[in-house]
């Protein structure tokens, strides 16, 4: 008798997951200022997003939708905000990096006048140079004046810090530049930039940019990557991911 063979039970994988995500890192500290100094915003921490019609940081396209496969396990890192007078952390999430912010230059003798690049650039002080943002992460941060003293506002994910002036003779501190809407239409903003300081306290000080910024010597929002006002650190970064049931 022939007996015939049964046919192997076929074995199907299952489906990636599609999903769209936001990583932003911790925000920069801003420099070093105390009552009678002034010194500069720190930048928001590097922004990066997938949600299709939105943008990424600095102005960016959204970048592509990730697939995921549902068997692997992945690890994420939220990057702290810096202290002040340091750059945030990195977040690092599916094999990719937002950038921490720079920190914003301090006043101190022998110190940073600059301010620091980052995801986006801490702000500078007198006339120096503002720190860089990251290309598809954070815009520059702003500069300062010399005479009287200001320092520039820290940069965010939605535009660049704001420069000090000198309305009224007196050296005013930069606004910290705006974050980004996430999701567009829903009023929630992350990744603002850090207020700087006046100076001599006779200046006024910078507002943090809206998305979490400190104002001068008010630290950056947790889990919004907002830069650290003057003399403040910034706020640590988010990772959010979502996905269609």
């Amino acid at each position: 008798m022939i007996l015939a063979s049964k046919a192997a039970a076929s074995v199907r994988s299952a489906p990636p997951l599609t999903v769209e995500y936001l990583v932003i890192a911790g925000g920069g500290g801003g420099g070093s200022a105390d009552s009678v100094s002034y010194a500069a915003g720190g930048g928001a921490g590097g922004y990066r997003c997938s949600v299709v019609g939105e943008n990424t940081g600095g102005g960016g396209s959204a970048e592509a939708a990730l697939n995921l496969a549902l068997s692997t396990n992945y690890t994420i890192t939220v990057g702290a905000g810096g202290t002040y007078r340091s750059n945030g952390s990195n977040s690092t999430a599916f094999g990719f990096t937002a950038v921490g912010g720079g920190m914003g230059a301090t006043t101190a003798s022998n110190d940073f006048f600059q301010g620091e690049d980052g995801g986006s650039g801490g702000g500078a002080r007198v006339l120096n140079t503002p720190g860089s943002g990251t290309a598809g992460q954070g815009y520059d941060g702003g500069n300062g004046t010399s005479g009287p003293n200001s320092g520039g506002g820290g940069g965010g994910a939605g535009g660049v810090g704001i420069n000090g002036n000198t309305n009224g003779g007196n050296g005013n501190g930069g606004n910290g530049g705006p974050g980004a809407e996430w999701p567009v239409g829903s009023g929630t903003y992350y990744a603002g930039g850090g207020g700087g300081r006046g100076d001599g306290g006779q200046g006024t000080n910078g507002v943090g940019g809206i998305g979490g910024g400190g104002a001068a010597f008010v630290s950056g929002t947790a889990n919004t990557g907002g830069g650290g006002g003057a003399a403040a650190s910034g706020g640590s970064g988010i990772v959010i991911v979502r996905y269609l049931l």
